[in-house]
């Protein structure tokens, strides 16, 4: 948990410090702590769980209109762990890039809230679970939602 709040921390400060611009035409990048909730529902007779946790990444967006923008969320490679009822049965790590199209409601003013719908493609690789006796080698596509807000602190950052 401590390391969780070191790299919120850590990428809050980043993102103070992240130039960000909302004009047409226009590409930003943002550095922030994104809360990453892998689904692991599994049937009734199985009780699996991903570890939850809070990563940093950055993104790259480009505005096509003022209020309409295309975002690519990148990180490295994460790592969580999966146990099967409360005892621990290995670990898995992942590639979660995510192509968001997201709508600014007020990309003129010093606070600038947005919403966003995406794609995601997710990437498994160092897949540990049971001493290797289970595999997975299927990645996958998912949707994507977020939901934030720029704050303007100077004339390019936010």
């Amino acid at each position: 948990m401590k390391q969780s709040k070191r790299l919120l921390a850590l990428a809050c400060a980043m993102a103070v410090s992240a130039p960000v611009m909302a004009d047409k035409g226009e590409f930003g990048v943002r550095a922030r702590a994104l809360y990453m909730n892998p689904d692991s529902s599994t049937s009734p007779n199985f009780n699996i769980d991903v570890e939850d946790r809070w990563i940093p990444e950055v993104d790259f967006s480009y505005w096509v209109t003022d209020n309409f923008a295309l975002e690519l969320v990148l990180t490295y490679p994460q790592k969580h762990d999966v146990s099967l009822g409360r005892a621990n049965i290995g670990s898995v790590k992942h590639l979660p890039p995510t192509l968001m199209f997201q709508y600014h409601f007020m990309p003129k003013q010093t606070f600038q809230p947005y919403v966003g719908i995406g794609l995601n493609y997710t990437r498994f690789s160092s897949v540990n679970l049971l001493g290797g006796a289970v595999s997975m080698e299927k990645d996958s596509f998912g949707l994507a939602g977020q939901i934030g807000a720029d704050i303007k602190i100077s004339k390019n950052m936010y």
